[in-house]
């Protein structure tokens, strides 16, 4: 199922961005009385009742301010209105309807997107009767809730939800693996699929960002079938300064949400960088499969360690996450191009794989048995039976007496040992330990 998205905007100073933290439930977005804190956009993963979505956090709408980066808020904005597939429109009761509100109002009511008019700073029934004042915008239903204290964001959500059902899926090719081409700008995601497809499908150029939007193509050879995605490079948020580039990152996010396997490239020539590992974490964080291919390996002077040294130094900066192929290729003369395909292949059906309880159980059982969970204050936790769930990404249940007091190093042996057992490379497995 693809990715829904959902974009926050406002004027400035409603409260978007203690918004953003309570739906995401953490707090990343800078929250400040000062209008216009937030300039670029937050990104983050939401929850409710089961499904998923993806959050952005907007710059504050302005008009005919003396803020220079006005127009750039702006601009962005309008492209996270067009990207996104529900908009939660953020006003505060405390001020009223204002003439900003009324311009965003406007925009929005043009967009023929879901909008959801979310009446922020809410917390009393004086203020619930001075919300009415707020149908006025002409969008319908509003919902009153405080974004502080989280009141009132059930039925806002639920309000959420229930439009992903009106939204269409736009790709006919769901049924197929989707494999995407991640990395940083200009490490040769362009040449790696022009070289795969072996055709000049993808404009090539030594000028970073040239792709600017994400190229599907349908790659059936050689017995394989599948969808293949050339994103534009992602870069830090700092230097993603033109409207064209923001559009670019949020549909190279959208990609890899909507992605069975990430191939993600690094340039040999210079090395892991910090852009790679976030690009890297993001991929896992979506539970996505991954294979890391270092191009240019042409371009760089070796020796008989030279690849063992870089494979060590990759998996440093990656982990705790290192159960990843790892494959050193040149899209420019096609060294190992092929080989980087059947490895995503084979990562794609690690990322289906299902063992049998009844394997699982004689497997890790054992392990538990030779090394069983720490005692805590001299209670003594008891694991009796394991079982995979029936999720879309490789997931573990282990039915445990005290399950709250296994603690993180445990939950590693256990991953490690389902790892050391059974085929899991390149995937992200997740392990929970329940109540029995």
């Amino acid at each position: 199922m693809s990715s829904k998205i959902v974009a926050i905007v406002g004027r400035p100073n409603v409260g978007k961005s203690t918004l953003f933290n309570r739906l995401i439930e953490q707090r990343k977005a800078i929250v400040d009385s000062t209008a216009g804190v937030t300039r670029d956009r937050n990104y983050g993963k939401g929850e409710w009742n089961g499904v998923e979505f993806s959050v952005i956090d907007t710059g504050g709408y302005v008009v005919n301010s003396d803020d220079i980066f006005e127009a750039e808020i702006n601009k962005q904005v309008h492209l996270a209105i067009d990207e996104a597939d529900v908009i939660l429109f953020v006003v505060d009761v405390e001020s009223g309807t204002t003439d900003l509100d009324d311009a965003i109002a406007a925009i929005l009511r043009r967009s023929s997107k879901d909008v959801v008019v979310v009446v922020n700073k809410v917390d009393n029934n004086a203020r619930i009767i001075d919300a009415q004042e707020f149908y006025g915008l002409g969008l319908g239903e509003i919902y009153c809730v405080s974004s502080m204290t989280g009141s009132g964001t059930g039925e806002m959500l639920d309000q959420v939800v229930k439009s992903f059902e009106n939204i269409e899926e736009d790709d006919e090719d769901l049924e197929l693996p989707h494999l995407s081409v991640v990395g940083r700008p200009n490490v040769g995601k362009s040449s790696f699929i022009n070289a795969l497809i072996g055709e000049e499908r993808n404009i090539v150029t030594d000028v970073a960002g040239t792709t600017r939007d994400s190229i599907h193509t349908r790659y059936n050879k050689y017995g394989h079938d599948f969808m293949i995605v050339d994103t534009a490079g992602l870069r830090k948020k700092a230097k993603v300064n033109e409207d064209l580039e923001f559009y670019s990152v949020l549909r190279s996010v959208r990609t890899i949400e909507n992605s069975d396997v990430c191939l993600l490239l690094i340039d040999a020539t210079r090395g892991v960088e910090a852009q790679d590992v976030a690009i890297f974490n993001l991929i896992v964080r979506n539970k996505k499969g991954v294979v890391v291919l270092v191009n240019k390996w042409d371009l760089i002077d070796k020796d008989t360690h030279t690849t063992k040294k870089m494979t060590e130094e990759i998996k440093e900066r990656l982990a705790p996450f290192v159960d990843v192929p790892i494959l050193f290729i040149s899209a420019l003369t096609k060294q190992r191009v092929h080989r980087a395909l059947e490895t995503a292949i084979t990562v794609y059906e690690n990322r289906k794989r299902r063992i049998k309880t009844s394997e699982l159980n004689e497997v890790l059982l054992e392990s538990i048995e030779r090394y069983g969970p720490p005692s805590v204050k001299g209670k003594y936790i008891k694991i009796k039976y394991v079982t995979q769930l029936p999720s879309q990404t490789p997931a573990f249940a282990l039915f445990a007496n005290l399950p709250q007091y296994i603690k993180e190093p445990y939950r590693r042996y256990i991953e490690n040992q389902i790892r050391d057992n059974f085929n899991f490379t390149g995937v992200p497995i997740q392990v929970y330990f329940r109540q029995k």
